[in-house]
């Protein structure tokens, strides 16, 4: 049965409800579910209320047809859906392989449906898996967020949608066919892009819900997604320029000396970080004064320094905390289904708090607020936000909203959620916070999304490349990395010096430059108590490398508070549209061919096309130089035609940058 109410078109069959209905310009949200109720979840996950729109739904013999802008999807009598652009261009027809229609010319004895409800025994929950046809071999698929993998276009991949250290899960796919597709799902599962069928899984769920939109241009379908989704709000001026942070200072001291050396020899800093263990145990959200004797005085000298201050905030919980018996009474902590209550074991025996319980955002809010906000900090790196588990057994872990595996992916929204709220109830505005993870919507609680624990090495490097490229298109504009990678590195090793200086000089050209590392060999334990036993690594400042890497770094410190004017309106930019801060040359040229099939370049917003040294040892490196503009040299006066490839020569001081002119 077919009907139409408030240009929304419904259609049941047999326990099947579903619902298809504008959803902002353009788009179209769908939504199923075989609850005996036959009603529609409330929640709305990652999309915001839509705007209205002019949209029109019509019930015929035929079937229903609802039409949105540049958008339509037609639903047939036995069930299939499909959906077009205004030019009649089909952009997503679902895959059935049945009975269910004998006069499809794809009728089947297969028995494989498109929307399939596979119930599991003892709940009322299902796997569920929606399938696609895909219509194009050659289609490009980007976004979905970032994963450990050099591949941008993401087209015949298979993708975890689930969240790990380093992996981070934000279901949005932009597609060269001309639209963009949001799986609103926060469940645990799988999204495949095959040559022949494209697939997206829940593993434990009771709706189906997904959001698309079509577009003349990746910049509209962009856009339409930040306006469904929310944006960022505006950078604050110290996000703008250069960010110092090492594994990890142990001592007020010692971090003071650090920024005490960056002032002196004029550097410039925006940001300085303390890392993790300056705490007494995890789940107290306070300085140890042993290490951290009087943060007030600190703060108030970095202050004077116009340096700002990040402080490391960890949602574990130990067991020997002060806070473990009220927070465990209270209902705040993830539980587990199954042995221990253990869901990270490192330096203690640890339970991460539940951020998807509003008590519990505040409560952690409240111990933050009142022993670093109080004290002049405003910024907060809010780390293990995947969260990270010591085993992945996602299907062990239940959190306030239900089950892991029905409700996981949306932790480190909600952990964002947490501290964006409890600023902005306290008058900040401008909330930037750093956290190793995200999903859709986190931009919009300012989450700044760093890559995680990274290997320091030439793979991982690339690996990185299509990481915050394909987060710039699932709609997380604010992204950043560990320049010189997280693991390992020895700043005495000229092998590690080569990759470190690449590596820093693409990190000028990043939304966020953010030196970060746990470099070798790692320092002697300091102390007996608190996190002493969490060892610090080798320096990781500019002038830790050598006086030939020094001079390098600081030579691109210098481009990027060059580029502060430039970069703030980049910023602005995704405030207000959501665009993307780096951007794949097909978003800024979508009508060069070439564009959509370069993967080891990117533009820097509107103007800067960057190319970045990926490999060890190479002396030259080929430039693609997109049709319809001129190109001149970042870094010097020769001039080219767009729409050819030319060949660089390299040198260790530069990396290969031309400005489009």
């Amino acid at each position: 049965m077919i009907s139409s109410s408030d240009n929304k078109l419904i259609y049941r069959h047999d326990a099947e409800h579903l619902s298809i209905e504008p959803w902002g310009a353009n788009a179209l949200r769908i939504r199923s579910s075989k609850t005996q109720a036959q009603t529609e979840p409330s929640n709305d996950w990652a999309l915001l209320p839509p705007s209205s729109t002019s949209a029109t739904a019509e019930v015929s013999s035929s079937g229903g047809t609802v039409t949105n802008g540049k958008i339509s999807a037609t639903i047939s009598p036995r069930g299939k859906l499909m959906v077009y652009n205004s030019a009649g261009k089909i952009l997503l027809e679902e895959y059935a392989r049945n009975r269910n229609d004998v006069q499809d010319p794809k009728c089947s004895a297969l028995c494989v449906d498109a929307r399939e409800f596979r119930p599991i025994p003892g709940t009322e929950n299902y796997h569920l898996t929606l399938r696609f046809e895909s219509l194009d071999p050659h289609e490009k698929i980007y976004g979905m967020g970032q994963y450990q993998q050099p591949y941008l276009d993401l087209k015949g991949l298979d993708i975890e949608l689930a969240h790990r250290n380093s992996q981070a899960s934000v279901p949005f796919a932009l597609s060269s066919r001309g639209y963009g597709f949001l799986w609103n799902n926060p469940g645990v599962g799988r999204a495949v892009f095959g040559k022949n069928i494209m697939s997206f899984e829940a593993y434990s769920t009771t709706t189906l819900d997904y959001w698309v939109v079509a577009g003349d241009s990746p910049a509209e379908i962009e856009e339409a997604y930040a306006k469904a989704t929310g944006t960022v709000p505006m950078m604050p001026e110290y996000g703008l320029g250069f960010w110092q942070c090492k594994l990890r200072y142990q001592t007020q001291d010692e971090l003071l000396t650090v920024a005490r050396e960056y002032k002196k020899r004029n550097l410039p800093i925006d940001l300085i970080v303390i890392d993790f263990f300056h705490w007494p145990k995890q789940g107290e959200w306070k300085f140890d004064p042993t290490y951290w004797p009087d943060p007030d005085a600190m703060v108030d000298e970095l202050k004077s320094l116009n340096i700002e201050l990040m402080v490391s905030i960890w949602p574990t919980v130990d067991y020997r905390s002060e806070n473990f018996d009220e927070m465990l009474e209270n209902g705040y902590l993830i539980r587990t289904d199954r042995g221990f209550r253990i869901g990270m074991d490192f330096q203690g025996n640890t339970v991460h708090f539940d951020a998807t319980n509003p008590g519990a955002r505040k409560y952690v809010w409240d111990k933050a607020k009142k022993n670093y906000f109080a004290k002049g900090i405003k910024t907060f790196w809010l780390d293990e936000a995947e969260p990270e588990y010591s085993v992945y057994d996602f299907d062990n872990y239940r959190y306030f909203l239900g089950s892991n595996l029905s409700v996981g992916n949306i932790y480190p929204r909600d952990y964002a959620r947490a501290f964006y709220e409890g600023q902005e109830s306290e008058g900040q505005t401008n909330i930037v916070n750093l956290l190793r993870c995200a999903w859709a919507g986190s931009q919009r609680y300012g989450a700044l999304v760093w890559s995680g624990d990274i290997a320091s090495s030439w793979s991982s490097l690339r690996d990185q490349f299509a990481a915050g490229l394909n987060m710039g298109i699932a709609g997380i504009p604010w992204w950043t990395t560990d320049i010189g990678g997280f693991h390992g590195g020895d700043p005495t090793d000229d092998k590690f010096k080569e990759l470190f200086v690449r590596w820093f000089q693409w990190g000028a050209f990043c939304p966020v430059m953010r030196l970060h590392g746990d470099r070798f060999p790692q320092q002697p334990q300091l102390g007996t108590t608190g996190g002493a036993t969490c060892l610090s690594g080798a320096d990781n400042e500019v002038w830790s490398y050598g006086e030939q890497v020094y001079e390098i770094c600081k030579k691109y410190m210098f481009i990027r508070e060059k580029l502060r004017d430039y970069t703030r309106e980049l910023m602005a930019a995704a405030h207000e549209k959501g665009t993307p801060v780096m951007r794949t040359l097909f978003y800024e040229f979508p009508d060069d061919k070439q564009a959509w099939e370069i993967e080891d370049e990117y533009m820097y917003g509107y103007k800067y096309l960057v190319s970045p040294v990926l490999f060890p040892g190479v002396k030259t490196r080929k430039v693609y130089l997109p049709v319809g503009s001129k190109w001149k040299e970042f870094e010097g006066e020769k001039e080219f035609e767009g729409g050819q490839t030319i060949e660089v020569d390299l040198q260790i001081e530069s990396m290969p940058v031309f400005e489009k002119i």
